[in-house]
């Protein structure tokens, strides 16, 4: 299997010259843009590809999001690639060439903000922590701090209600059904973070998971690590060196193998040389 980023046409190492003298070859090729020869990086791809439009406070800049999400997607969908080629490989005895790019990973990854732009012909605009069509589904300010509240449905907003000590919320027209909600997000939202300010974020987590609700205060990343270590995630694998942040896939079954560190810089160098030249007896 190769993986390429690079242009290796010069050398003899694009797609066409490998899969000639091996035919069985699954090539993953990831460029930024496909074909179009222009040069592609995570924070370009989220501006021209629309992320960054929908990211960040009403009226405020377009922003990027605080991860290389792209390449992250990108990388997900050429590891499907990869798996569907290479078993697609065992029934037939044919590789393939499996091609990701980033702008089309992005894509696909905008989800319902695509899809409700492909139909209505709108174009979705920045709502800050809101969501466009549920609420409240956004951060409320309490006390101290916001905390992240979702409603799915409207039990679920009855119950919100009712944990906040403003009940009767529920039953106003207003508010009586999720389209009214949203017509009304202003006059909701105000109501809400005036009984949300009677206690700190961290007791109101408390409280609202207590009765079932989806809500949690805003960590930053130490305090996330934390989070999962107390939900028994085992969010962490020690490697003999740095802690790693472990795979996010478990199986009952399987047993993969034990977490290694990252190689040092030309730690394999020998190894990938003496592979390249034919050598049979390694490691």
């Amino acid at each position: 299997m190769v993986v390429q980023n690079l242009r290796l046409a010069a050398f003899g190492l694009d797609y066409a010259s490998v899969a000639a003298v091996n035919p069985g070859v699954v090539y993953c090729s990831i460029t930024g843009f496909g074909d179009a020869d222009l040069p592609g990086y995570d924070f370009l791809v989220q501006a021209v590809g629309g992320l960054m439009s929908i990211t960040g406070e009403a009226g405020g800049d377009p922003l990027k999001v605080g991860v290389a999400l792209v390449d992250v997607l990108t990388a997900k969908d050429a590891t499907i690639g990869v798996l569907a080629a290479l078993n697609h490989r065992r029934t037939t005895g044919r590789g393939d060439h499996v091609q990701v790019d980033l702008l089309s990973s992005l894509l696909g990854g905008l989800v319902n903000q695509a899809s409700g732009y492909l139909a209505t012909g709108i174009a979705p605009s920045r709502m800050g922590n809101r969501h466009p069509s549920i609420t409240p589904y956004e951060t409320l300010h309490c006390a101290d701090a916001p905390i992240a509240v979702a409603c799915g449905n409207d039990r679920q907003f009855a119950r919100l209600c009712a944990v906040v000590g403003v009940p009767s919320l529920a039953g106003d027209p207003r508010f009586a059904d999720n389209p009214s909600r949203v017509a009304n997000r202003e006059s909701l939202v105000e109501a809400l973070e005036k009984a949300l300010a009677a206690a700190p974020a961290a007791e109101w987590e408390k409280r609202l998971t207590a009765a079932g609700l989806a809500a949690g205060v805003v960590r930053d990343i130490g305090q996330a690590i934390d989070h999962a270590r107390d939900l028994g995630l085992d969010p962490l694998v020690e490697t003999g060196q740095t802690p790693q942040i472990r795979h996010p896939i478990r199986y009952a079954h399987a047993h993969p193998k034990p977490a290694t560190a990252p190689p040092a810089l030309g730690e394999h160098d020998t190894l990938i040389r003496s592979w390249l030249s034919g050598a049979t007896d390694l490691p």
